[in-house]
């Protein structure tokens, strides 16, 4: 046990054995009675995700931005880029996704990605109030080579697995 100390202990962390290290911030928010069921039936299928241990999946932490109205979200800390992308791409996040984009159920979503090499990219799905990144920048609709994660950061290298979610089908119904 530490001596209590008028100093504080500061302390760092070496991350140079994780030179492609990803943090991604996510956020649901409820805008209804609805939402508000949404919200809490996303949390074990989190969980539960989370229990299988992603291959690349370092951290995983629950966070709450607001009670009223229930924003509540998770921040997760991957080895790199590929794995997230991985694992976005398949189920049970798959599933998820598609279904979400199909019907909201009262909420909204974000999510903001950071590369330890530098870059960031985000989307935002109904946000009736501009949040984090979405406040800095121009405001773009997340069409074309907009679209996914890996053409927004402009990454080289082909994507790991076909779309979550296919655009054409989602835009135009195919």
């Amino acid at each position: 046990m530490r001596k209590r100390s008028s100093r504080p202990l500061r302390q760092t962390v070496d991350l140079s054995g994780y030179p492609d290290l990803v943090v991604i911030y996510l956020g649901m928010r409820a805008n209804s009675l609805r939402g508000l069921g949404t919200v809490l039936r996303f949390g074990p299928r989190i969980s539960a995700s989370v229990r299988a241990r992603p291959d690349g999946l370092l951290v995983h932490e629950t966070l709450f931005y607001s009670l009223f109205p229930l924003h509540a979200g998770i921040r997760q800390y991957w080895r790199d880029f590929d794995a997230l992308e991985l694992w976005a791409r398949t189920l049970p996040h798959q599933r998820w996704w598609k279904a979400f984009l199909a019907d909201r159920g009262g909420t909204s979503f974000w999510h903001e990605t950071y590369f330890m090499r530098g870059g960031m990219e985000a989307v935002y799905i109904d946000m009736w109030q501009p949040k984090g990144l979405l406040r800095v920048g121009p405001v773009q609709e997340a069409r074309g080579s907009l679209f996914s994660a890996r053409r927004r950061l402009r990454l080289e290298g082909a994507e790991t697995t076909g779309p979550a979610v296919d655009e054409e089908a989602l835009y135009l119904g195919k």
